[in-house]
């Protein structure tokens, strides 16, 4: 049995996707939002079986791994989040780089041999990485010849593959993203998807109207070097949360962004991006906050409670000051 485990946003579809363009093969796919990145405890492997996770952070899933790999499971992983401790075993396979401008589509692009690299790109976009989705594009004969329009028209798909990773739960999203990768992977032309597809529709209807609905809520607090912003609880609020604070810093490069959403439960959850301007300081910022990780540019806190907000906004501005 082969197992695909994958991020449920652009990057981690995006990654697959190019894998099974390249190594086409039967996989049970792994998946969930966003948010649910421990997805090696959903798969119950045997010796002799594969299981590729790509887009997932190995420090979530530590524990189960080391059991697969004792098992005599095969595991190659694909990821640009800080992995704490990689085991040393001859089942495991890495291709892990934290660079602030790579992502995992970028690094599966890199394994490829830039085979279907205008997936990378758009995955890419979908993650923030404007300048890097440009420079993968100018750096290969496939993609070198893409127009300004069609650069355009990437940094949507993946802006809106992105878009449907957030949520509270599967429920909050437009489509479960195991089956947005089923209707995306008959593809090999993103172009062709967002023509014909109307999943590709869909999204981008709800992306426009949860952006304009997040466009009219005021920062919670706003400075020079940074704002905070306060989302309600309501499914579009969670499915636009990343997505709006990759907008903001793209619009303002030299501040970094806080984005607090409240859960059904209660809780907050935190998207947090630090200044385009100099990608560092988000992963740090969140792991002083229990459930918090991510990488330098882009991390967050899962279950942030209501009474420690003040905590993390100034925790937030001590990060970047004035």
């Amino acid at each position: 049995m082969i197992y695909d485990a994958f991020n449920g946003d652009a990057d981690g579809i995006c990654a697959l996707h190019q894998l099974r363009l390249a190594q086409p093969v039967e996989s049970r796919l792994i998946t969930g939002v966003k948010r649910d990145i421990g997805l090696l405890k959903q798969i119950d492997a045997s010796a002799g079986d594969e299981v590729n996770a790509l887009d997932i952070a190995v420090e979530k899933n530590a524990a189960e791994l080391a059991a697969m790999l004792n098992k005599g499971v095969k595991v190659r992983w694909f990821d640009h989040h800080n992995p704490g401790e990689l085991p040393t075993h001859p089942n495991f396979q890495a291709t892990i780089d934290t660079s602030a401008d790579v992502c995992t589509s970028l690094l599966v692009d890199r394994y490829l041999g830039g085979k279907h690299r205008i997936w990378a790109v758009a995955a890419a976009f979908g993650d923030n990485l404007h300048a890097a989705a440009r420079a993968a594009a100018a750096s290969s004969a496939l993609t070198s010849g893409l127009t300004e329009s069609q650069l355009d028209q990437l940094r949507e798909l993946g802006e809106c593959l992105n878009y449907n990773g957030y949520g509270d739960s599967l429920a909050d999203l437009h489509f479960h993203p195991a089956e947005l990768y089923r209707l995306l992977h008959p593809y090999s032309d993103p172009f062709a998807f967002m023509h014909e597809s109307p999943a590709f529709k869909t999204l981008s209807a709800g992306y426009a109207a949860d952006m304009a609905s997040a466009r009219a809520c005021q920062p919670l607090d706003a400075r020079v070097s940074g704002a905070v912003f306060m989302l309600p609880d309501a499914a579009w609020a969670r499915r636009v949360s990343g997505v709006y604070a990759n907008d903001l810093a793209t619009e303002h490069p030299q501040r970094a962004h806080a984005m607090l959403t409240r859960a059904p439960k209660g809780h907050f959850v935190v998207s947090v991006r630090a200044p385009l301007s100099n990608k560092n300081g988000a992963d740090e910022l969140c792991k002083r906050f229990e459930t918090g990780g991510g990488r330098k540019a882009a991390a967050g806190i899962n279950v942030l409670p209501e009474q420690r907000i003040p905590d993390f906004v100034a925790a937030f501005f001590d990060a970047w000051p004035v």
